[in-house]
């Protein structure tokens, strides 16, 4: 009887061990990696200020550089080969649009990559936890803004988003990245989140890359390329 419990207990223990090791090296981790520990975090004077180029820069640029305005969500299928599908990936995550669809052109996109990575390594240098910047607002089409009208009567009709050329991202909501390792990160509040990304946005704005807006009641910041 002693033999049969033992030959069951043994495996159990193994289990336990290695349980055991696992937690301990995540919680090891989690003390030397995980907890946010940030400093040289500084941000811009004024948001409005430091991002405050006028829809007309906007528009100028997206007209010269960019595509001809869609009438429909179908005609973008002809424009593939001018325009580049943004998914979320490793650099930044596409929200669920409703009233824009995930195209831009070539200059766009590699400036939302810039985004993106120079925003995950500014965390990782401010000792902050990884989160990706989330793209609210892509190409619109005529379509797209007669039905955004519908619930926003101040949304324009003659849009820099119809272009190709333009892209919004929220300085409200972040997405967090997991630990690959499962272990549990601490949160980085959106605040502290919003401070860096206008460090990064600042940073690149003086290597004259692009237009940006502060929008205050959209809660993010409105970016058209200068590049094509």
């Amino acid at each position: 009887m002693y033999i049969h419990n033992k030959k069951r207990i043994l495996p159990l223990l193994l289990l336990a061990g290695i349980a055991a090791f696992c937690f301990a090296g995540c919680k090891k981790k989690d003390t030397s990696l995980k907890l946010n520990r940030p400093h040289n975090i500084r941000g811009v004077v004024s948001y409005k200020r430091s991002f405050g180029d006028l829809n007309e820069a906007h528009l100028n640029v997206a007209q010269s550089i960019g595509i001809r305005p869609l009438a429909s969500r179908s005609d973008a299928e002809a424009m593939k080969g001018k325009l580049k599908q943004i998914l979320t990936n490793d650099l930044y995550a596409v929200d669920s649009l409703t009233h824009s669809i995930p195209y831009l052109i070539p200059g766009a996109a590699n400036l939302l990559d810039d985004i993106g990575r120079n925003f995950l390594d500014s965390l990782t240098a401010k000792g902050l936890n990884p989160n990706k910047v989330i793209v609210t607002s892509v190409l619109r089409t005529r379509d797209d803004v007669k039905r955004l009208r519908r619930r926003n009567g101040n949304a324009s009709e003659n849009s820099a988003h119809f272009y190709g050329t333009t892209f919004d991202v929220s300085w409200r909501r972040f997405q967090k990245v997991e630990d690959e390792d499962g272990c549990p990160l601490q949160d980085v509040s959106p605040d502290t989140l919003k401070l860096v990304l206008s460090e990064v946005l600042r940073d690149l704005k003086k290597e004259d890359k692009y237009y940006i807006k502060y929008e205050l009641k959209q809660g993010c910041f409105h970016i058209t390329t200068r590049k094509g």
